[in-house]
């Protein structure tokens, strides 16, 4: 727990140095340099949180999950609206072309699609002048917004008495939260001696004890398929969320549809709202049905709207509703893929990193591979390629299912603790295994 608190005040940290430092490179090497900082940061953060809320929760992290991807998306979509008010909508460099220059901004930003920007060499862009934009102040603003984040991560550390330095007075935080221990009837009576024992347990087990080689031997070729076909199936759908929300204005303002750049602009947002609103819903919803469940609907929901998506092709509306139930399918995937991995594995927390690096990959790789297919083959191919990675994310699942089955389940003591039996209640009322 404490290097995990360390890592996460170090990486959040960094992020808020990182959008301070942004609006003063002047050197691309060097800007280059910082958002890979930025990068592994973020990866840090994004792996160290799931696997925290996985090995402290276990049965319940399913709910948990989907509350921290519901904060993700929210964050997804509120920082281009804190980014906005500063973006100027005139050249960002004054001189003697700026008249020029400025009528052709809006189609300019419109066309700057990620990785294959159109040729904008026609366009009179001026490159020395007195700089006029304000978008500094977007990085400034958020690297403010972040800041309380480390800070409230040192606080937990100094309660914890995890930091070296200082010497809390005061009693631990986690000692009182007696959902995290989940202890059996029996240990209820001295709970002092439940805390101490997990904690003594973590002077063996640390950060990094998933890459031991010790683990992984005896272990079945099911659970090694288990890893690996659960990657694959988020290396799909998280890279689908890629190439969707990165090319999907490209595709409508192309031929056949040819949607005007200003309405095609809300597609991206459209997207990303109905993710944030799907992580929202998957909250409660999550407390009801099981994870293999949801991402049954999600995959197969995906797949679905694809197959409409190209029946429809040409119609204008139905890309709209078609986004629309692509972010609300592809909202809780992760998060739900997540936890019934974690759950066929016993909540061990190493899944987590396997199937956050596969997520992570991807999103790259597929962005990269579909903007090269449409480059060659053109914009109906966007929904092709979707069709076929959400093709590809059923078949990873079916195959995940099946190593399920052939995986040894765990011994009948753990089993009677297994997330898959309900929690029944005793005469207190209490919840127990």
């Amino acid at each position: 727990l404490a290097q995990s608190l360390f890592a996460l005040f170090a990486s959040s940290l960094a992020i808020s140095l990182v959008f301070a430092i942004i609006p003063l490179c002047h050197n691309v090497v060097v800007l280059a340099v910082v958002m890979a900082v930025a990068g592994l940061a973020m990866g840090c953060i994004d792996t160290i949180s799931n696997m925290q809320l996985v090995k402290i929760y276990q049965k319940d992290s399913a709910i948990f999950l989907q509350a921290l991807h519901f904060f993700v998306g929210f964050g997804a979509l509120l920082s281009p609206l804190i980014a906005d008010p500063f973006l100027s909508d005139t050249n960002c460099i004054l001189s003697n072309s700026t008249a020029n220059a400025s009528s052709n901004l809006p189609h300019i930003r419109k066309s700057l699609v990620p990785h294959h920007p159109g040729n904008l060499s026609h366009y009179d862009l001026p490159m020395k002048g007195m700089v006029v934009t304000r978008v500094s102040y977007a990085f400034w603003i958020m690297a403010l917004i972040n800041l309380p984040v480390p800070i409230a991560v040192f606080f937990l550390l100094y309660k914890e008495r995890m930091v070296p330095c200082f010497n809390s007075s005061s009693h631990p935080l986690l000692s009182a939260d007696e959902l995290a221990m989940e202890t059996r009837p029996a240990e209820k009576d001295d709970l002092s001696a439940a805390v101490q024992r997990p904690r003594a347990a973590g002077g063996h087990d640390d950060l990094f004890s998933c890459c031991q080689s010790k683990n992984f031997r005896g272990a079945s070729y099911a659970y090694f398929a288990v890893h690996i076909t659960g990657a694959l199936v988020l290396f799909m759908t998280d890279g689908i969320v890629g190439e969707y929300s990165g090319f999907v204005y490209s595709y409508a303002v192309e031929e056949p549809l040819s949607v005007v750049h200003k309405v095609a602009g809300y597609l991206p947002s459209l997207f990303w709202g109905f993710i944030t609103l799907g992580r929202l819903i998957s909250i409660p919803v999550s407390y009801r049905m099981k994870p293999a469940t949801m991402v049954f609907i999600n995959v197969v929901g995906v797949l679905i709207t694809f197959l409409l998506l190209l029946i429809f092709s040409y119609s204008v509306v139905f890309l709209f509703v078609g986004t629309a139930s692509l972010g609300l399918f592809l909202s809780s995937t992760f998060p739900s893929m997540l936890a019934y991995t974690e759950d066929i594995l016993q909540y061990k927390g190493c899944a987590t990193t396997v199937l956050v690096t596969g997520a992570g990959v991807g999103e790259m790789v597929l962005q990269l591979l579909v903007g090269s297919i449409i480059h060659d083959q053109g914009s109906y191919s966007f929904l092709v390629c979707g069709m076929i990675f959400g093709g590809l994310a059923f078949t990873f699942y079916a195959f995940l299912l099946f190593f399920h089955r052939m995986y040894p389940k765990p011994p009948s003591d753990v089993d009677d603790a297994s997330p898959d039996k309900p929690a029944a209640m005793d005469d207190t009322g209490q919840y127990q295994r």
